[in-house]
């Protein structure tokens, strides 16, 4: 099966390449063995160097990434060169920062131990398999890389099928940096062949972004084989509205959250609760927001968001809001396949959610927002945590006793006070339940894959 470059603004297949023969794979996989080696024989200084010479390619080659990412996924330019600057940045951040995350450590006195010396040491533990989405195609990878390679290892990248261009410009881009040679690699192959990767004695572990099926069937192979695994997968993320809040900042930041990245975001905000106090004015202003954003050429810079990215992605979405009109749910805008071209999908509004919709706990990958009247904090906290998802929050008050309240009692992996949810490079970033485990970014995401190794001198 090729793997291809499906344009979703047109629909188009505009290139396409042939995945790796299992002969390739093979000469990938030793080609990063061979490569640990070597890496381990580096210093922080000379990991800076190249990592912040990859940072600078990046900067260099952004009008064709943006492009890309338009291209192969439907990301509007602006966004998609917001996302390439942010990418070169977390480069620069763990070059700059990685030593500092690993440096050696003496959490007790040696005498407490019995010993004259005592410490943590931090290394690296070999080839990292990471399998990555379409989303965010540059940003996702490169909060994974970056880390990885910072503290040593070796990175093998199976991305998401839809974006092969963005995964090839990857697969070379450190190697162009100076690291050496199968440090980092791109493997053209489908998801089924990549969990079966995990059995290799030469990758030490694995990483994952996507759906909660996905992330059991590398956890699965994952412990299989007594390896470490990380998995990040998606959630069912709140928006809670407090009667102090400002109202026209929330309800226009509510709608941004919605339809970011034509609402294909891990954290952006899908179930809104707002006090009953407030309501009506929110909503009208929320729901005048919403209207007024409206998909188009991502290559225009006047568009709102773009087209969804894959036909069957837009097609999952559009199933949940067809079971939930089905079901009595309120319609207040959008929620209507539009004509033409592409895998446009606009920006929807429903009331009136009940359990019996697989909307109330399935998460809407688009840009479908499900709006809830509550009568008190406690049920709005009681309803953020009836969720099998629990990645991040969006909290609204002016009072600080409540978002203090907010921040302790939801059972999120973050939980964003005054502001949309975002991932920054040295804060973690993670979920909880069935939204996964493990950390990325900061110190507790290079940790992810290091080895914490005791060091201990009688």
């Amino acid at each position: 099966m090729a793997i291809a470059t499906l344009n979703p603004t047109t629909g188009v297949v505009e290139k396409t390449f042939e995945p790796h023969s299992p002969e390739q794979v093979e000469q990938i996989l030793e080609r990063a063995r061979l490569a640990n080696a070597a890496m381990r024989a580096t210093t922080f200084a000379q990991r800076r160097e190249w990592m912040h010479r990859a940072a600078d390619l990046m900067d260099a080659d952004l009008e064709h990434l943006a492009a890309l990412a338009a291209t192969e996924m439907g990301k509007t330019i602006g966004t998609a060169k917001y996302e390439v600057t942010k990418s070169a940045n977390g480069m620069r951040h763990y070059a700059d920062h990685a030593e500092e995350y690993l440096a050696d450590e003496t959490p007790v006195e040696a005498s407490a131990v019995g010993a004259s010396a005592a410490r943590v040491v931090f290394q690296p533990i070999g080839t990292v398999l990471a399998v990555m989405p379409w989303n965010y195609p540059f940003w996702q990878v490169i909060r994974f890389a970056a880390p990885a390679l910072m503290a040593g290892n070796t990175g093998l990248l199976k991305h998401a099928s839809s974006v092969p261009q963005v995964a090839i410009y990857l697969g070379e881009l450190f190697e162009r940096a100076g690291f050496p040679s199968g440090a980092f690699q791109t493997l053209l192959i489908e998801g089924a062949a990549a969990s079966k990767l995990i059995d290799d004695r030469r990758i030490a572990a694995v990483t994952l972004t996507g759906s909660v099926g996905a992330g059991a069937a590398v956890a699965e192979a994952a412990g299989r084989n007594i390896k470490k695994s990380v998995l990040e997968l998606g959630g069912t993320d709140v928006f809670v509205v407090a009667p102090s809040a400002d109202i026209a900042k929330s309800a226009q930041f509510g709608a941004n959250s919605r339809t970011q990245n034509s609402g294909q975001s891990c954290i952006c905000a899908k179930r809104f609760y707002v006090h009953e106090d407030i309501y009506d004015e929110w909503f009208a202003a929320f729901l005048a927001a919403m209207e007024a954003t409206v998909p188009g050429d991502p290559f225009d810079p006047a568009t709102s968001f773009g087209p969804m990215a894959t036909e069957s992605v837009r097609a999952e979405a559009h199933e949940l809001v067809v079971d939930a009109i089905a079901k009595g749910v309120t319609v207040h805008t959008g929620g209507q396949l539009p004509d033409g071209p592409g895998w446009f999908y606009p920006a929807t509004v429903l009331t009136g959610v009940t359990p019996d919709m697989r909307i109330y706990r399935e998460e809407c990958f688009g840009p479908v927002a499900c709006v809830y009247k509550v009568s008190s904090l406690d049920e709005a906290i009681a309803l953020s945590n009836d969720s099998e998802f629990g990645l991040a929050a969006s909290v609204w008050s002016s009072d600080a006793a409540e978002l203090d309240r907010l921040q302790r009692e939801l059972e999120f992996g973050a939980v964003f006070a005054n502001g949309n949810t975002a991932s920054f490079f040295g804060l973690p970033f993670g979920g909880v339940k069935d939204s996964g485990y493990g950390r990325e970014l900061g110190r507790f995401g290079i940790r992810e894959f290091v080895n914490a190794k005791t060091v201990w001198t009688a």
